[in-house]
């Protein structure tokens, strides 16, 4: 059987050019073979003409197959409201791991012998493409082992020493260092990103307003408010060759809304947000225009705090200023009306965001079933059936969750005829589909993972 394969490979490097599609691709999955099986690149690769997108796609792969954890797989790629990270300590790690303990974080249920893996294999594939393939690395593929090197989180040292080699080379260059303080900071290693930028004058590179504000959002996702404050401050100092910019206090505003939020404490609540809107008149008065994930960040925290008088001034300011509102920003004014049990003006802001078109295409779930659920909870089970109806119309099929809770209610008075036969069956039909869609992608990955 292994001959049988060779052999239609020989044949086709033959009959077909060795840079086409089909070739590199035959190539990334013999070389991802070699990296699982932890097999020599010589014996098993073919030698094909390497090109910086192919190596480059090898080594994004490298984390996708061996540092994900199993319960990773089949994850939707949506973007989810998270909890903030906590900064990792990776010689804890490492003695829990001895011990047995369950490691939590961006760490969690993996597997330290993949990880080792995968780390050994593709710095080997990296030496092994120059030194036998006559392939010349360039920033680009400089930047994907570094990326790997963080992804893979188990010793630092590897990561300073290629970093240093790199810099020797001329190869590391201001973005890839941000990029890299990016990685760091989504695995939650912010000490170690810190480390990276207080180095990057170690490695002839100047950092820029990009890496400042990379640096900043990776301390604020840990809740380092001091130092993220710090750095944003020695921006503002007189002639300072990186000033801060809108996304600086875009940044602090957020995160001061987020986490003031996910704190549980109500002082801790107050504080971050009278903070933020101290940091959005700072950033007013010097000259600074926000835009809207700015006002959405403030809204959002002032309806959760139930300052709706605040939120609805900064949604006029938002309109004075010629900043267009989108869903998010009407979604706010939405849940706080709907959870107040406010459910007229709840209506009247979604019909104002319809009349508008304010980032309207097509009706967002997200709009009507706060509504739904508050007028069900409420008694007008008659409005929330019309409002389920027009959202059906329009081409959205509503959550399992809201439909099911409109259908009980209509049953529990009574009035279960309002509801269509065929618009039942088309929604629990849409819902089945939606379900099946969604579990299709575990058994696909699980799949692609094992071999």
């Amino acid at each position: 059987m292994k001959v049988g394969i060779f052999l239609f490979c020989r044949i086709m490097l033959s009959t077909r050019s060795l840079s086409s599609p089909f070739i590199q691709n035959l190539v990334m999955d013999q070389v991802m073979a070699a990296i699982i099986t932890n097999r020599s690149f010589e014996a098993s690769i073919l030698q094909p003409i390497w090109t910086v997108e192919t190596v480059s796609q090898v080594l994004r792969s490298i984390p996708r197959f061996l540092f994900q954890s199993p319960r990773s797989i089949g994850r939707q790629n949506g973007f989810r409201y998270r909890t903030p990270l906590k900064q990792r300590n990776l010689k804890q790690e490492f003695h829990n791991a001895r011990k047995g303990v369950l490691i939590l974080g961006p760490a969690a249920h993996r597997d330290p012998q993949k990880v080792q893996l995968g780390l050994e294999k593709a710095l080997e594939f990296f030496h092994w493409v120059e030194t036998h393939c006559g392939f010349t690395h360039n920033e680009l593929t400089c930047r994907e082992m570094s990326l790997v090197l963080a992804k893979g989180s188990c010793n630092s040292k590897l990561l300073w020493e290629f970093l240093k080699r790199m810099s020797r080379r001329g190869l590391l260059t201001t973005p890839t260092v941000t990029c890299l303080i990016k990685c760091l900071g989504e695995e939650g290693l912010v000490n170690e990103a810190l480390t990276t930028f207080y180095r990057m004058k170690q490695f002839h590179c100047k950092p820029d307003v990009y890496a400042y504000n990379t640096l900043i959002f990776a301390l604020c996702r840990v809740g380092n408010f001091k130092k993220a404050k710090f750095l944003k401050e020695q921006m503002e100092l007189p002639g300072f060759r990186c000033p801060p910019d809108v996304f600086t206090y875009t940044i602090l505003i957020s995160s001061y809304c987020r986490y003031g939020m996910e704190t549980g404490c109500r002082k801790a609540i107050r504080r971050r947000i009278w903070e933020a809107n101290h940091l959005f008149r700072v950033m007013l008065f010097k000259g600074f225009i926000p835009d809207v994930v700015t006002y959405n960040s403030l809204i959002n925290g002032c309806c959760k705090t139930n300052r709706i008088g605040r939120a609805l001034e900064l949604l006029d300011d938002m309109v004075k200023r010629g900043v267009v509102p989108n869903r998010i920003t009407y979604n706010s004014f939405i849940r706080y009306y709907s959870v107040t049990n406010e459910i007229d003006k709840a209506i009247e802001m979604l019909r104002r965001m319809q009349g508008m078109n304010h980032g309207v295409v097509l009706p967002c779930n997200s709009s009507y079933t706060p509504i739904i659920h508050a007028m069900c909870e409420t008694g007008r089970v008659v409005e929330a059936r019309d409002l389920l109806v027009e959202l059906a119309e329009q081409g959205s099929i509503p959550r399992e969750y809201t439909y099911k809770l409109v259908r009980d209610a209509l049953e529990s008075s009574g009035k279960i005829d309002l509801l269509d036969e065929e618009l039942c069956t088309r929604l629990e039909d849409g819902i089945k589909g939606r379900i099946r869609q969604v579990m299709k992608v575990k058994p696909l990955l699980q799949h692609r993972s094992v071999s």
